[in-house]
């Protein structure tokens, strides 16, 4: 009998964390629907996963869009069949000291990194149900289980998430439908390119050793890579977790530990 292809969707696919995602389940067999706001990225990670012989396609999707992410899910069961798996990863990041986070930052980024992550699990879990379970992947930060300094909005999302995996895991548990959290430490992707500045900004530190500075703090002696990130996303999605729902994990080289 001919294996089916499981298919994946990961969300912020086109850049960073989500694009080495989508490398590392393509690798492992999986069908890989990369979506991204920015069709253009998405479809370029596509690309690249099957000139390399791997599944893939691309869609673009804008997170916070009920009404789209309604319309990318059809077409994508119409288009490839079942999802068994999701990964939310579209995220935004901005340091900004507390008094000055405008209620436009504050909405954006609860709506990016929260909201959005609640939208797609209510579309997409239905259908999960019906296909006899699935696995949800909800991308969180150690920002979210330890509050930063001028990160209030950040900090607030990524604490939301974790929350809202824990309750999604208890209640769908029976359904066979498992979701966890990833609480990424220090990786260094484009996000930061930008952001070590405000950073270097609030620790009053040139903007070229935030990196190191944050080096030194970790007991591993590394930053993360996206590749760590992924890695564990894979594992998490497949049935070598199949006892594990409800979790938050760290990757991020002992920097916390719980």
């Amino acid at each position: 009998m001919k294996k089916i292809t499981e298919i994946a969707v990961v969300t912020g696919g086109g850049v960073g964390i989500g694009e080495g995602i989508c490398k590392r389940l393509a690798q492992d067999g999986i069908k890989v629907i990369v979506t991204d706001i920015d069709f253009i990225k998405a479809k370029s990670v596509s690309d690249m996963i099957c000139d390399l012989g791997g599944q893939s396609d691309a869609m673009q999707l804008d997170v916070v869009d009920e009404k789209n992410i309604h319309q990318v899910v059809e077409n994508i069961l119409l288009k490839h069949g079942n999802i068994r798996y999701w990964v939310n990863n579209a995220g935004i990041s901005k340091i900004a000291p507390f008094l000055n986070h405008t209620n436009e930052l504050w909405d954006a980024t609860l709506n990016v990194n929260l909201k959005s992550q609640f939208l797609c699990c209510k579309e997409i879990i239905p259908h999960m149900i019906e296909n006899g379970g699935g696995a949800i992947v909800n991308m969180s930060s150690q920002s979210g289980k330890v509050g930063t300094n001028e990160y209030q909005a950040y900090c607030s999302s990524k604490f939301g998430v974790i929350g809202l995996t824990q309750s999604l895991a208890k209640e769908f548990g029976e359904k066979n439908i498992r979701v966890n959290a990833i609480c990424p430490g220090v990786v260094y992707t484009p996000m930061w390119d930008n952001q070590k500045y405000d950073y270097a900004k609030k620790k009053n530190m040139n903007p070229e050793d935030v990196m190191e500075y944050f080096r030194k703090k970790i007991p591993l002696g590394r930053l993360g890579t996206v590749e760590d990130i992924a890695n564990t996303a894979l594992f998490l999605l497949s049935n070598q977790s199949a006892y594990i729902t409800g979790q938050a994990i760290n990757v991020n080289g002992g920097d916390i530990m719980f």
